[in-house]
């Protein structure tokens, strides 16, 4: 990501691509107040600078029978944590990856079609030789997932 100033105006914008990311540049434009020109240059500016990164659609995983979230809090062994934050990425079940602080080293969110693949992941870490525990919780109940950080109201001491 290159340097870029980022005013009032782009934070706008994004916000309005955080609540539809499909939004034209017109319909930006008229949500923020400016010109459909250069809300369009805003935003190409921000995409050439890595402030927007790409533009995903929302999934419902369940109806793809992805009906199972497991949370793993993961220990790992001295100098191991690059390798296994590397493999859990390329894990096509897992939709998180985070390095912490705290009583564990990784924490991980993954989506699975049933237990039995699950079980079956969890597994595979027990054998990672660098994993020295895992702990993992099955999600009950979604509260809330994906929701987008609204940028607009960010001031100095975070968002008001």
């Amino acid at each position: 990501m290159t340097d870029v100033d980022i005013d009032d105006t782009d934070r706008r914008l994004v916000d309005g691509l955080l609540a539809d990311g499909r939004a034209s540049a017109n319909e930006l434009a008229q949500a923020v107040g400016i010109a459909t020109a250069t809300a369009t240059k805003r935003v190409q500016a921000l995409e050439d600078a890595g402030v927007i990164e790409g533009y995903r659609p929302d999934i419902d995983y369940t109806a793809f029978g992805f009906d199972v979230t497991a949370v793993f809090h993961l220990d790992v062994a001295g100098d191991g944590l690059e390798s296994v934050v590397s493999d859990l990425r390329d894990v096509p079940h897992m939709v998180g990856v985070y390095e912490v602080t705290g009583s564990h080293d990784v924490v991980a969110i993954g989506k699975f079609t049933d237990t039995e693949r699950l079980n079956a992941r969890i597994k595979d870490l027990l054998t990672d030789p660098m994993v020295e525990s895992v702990a993992t919780s099955v999600v009950l109940e979604t509260v809330c997932e994906r929701d987008p950080l609204p940028v607009a109201d960010v001031g100095d001491d975070g968002p008001t």
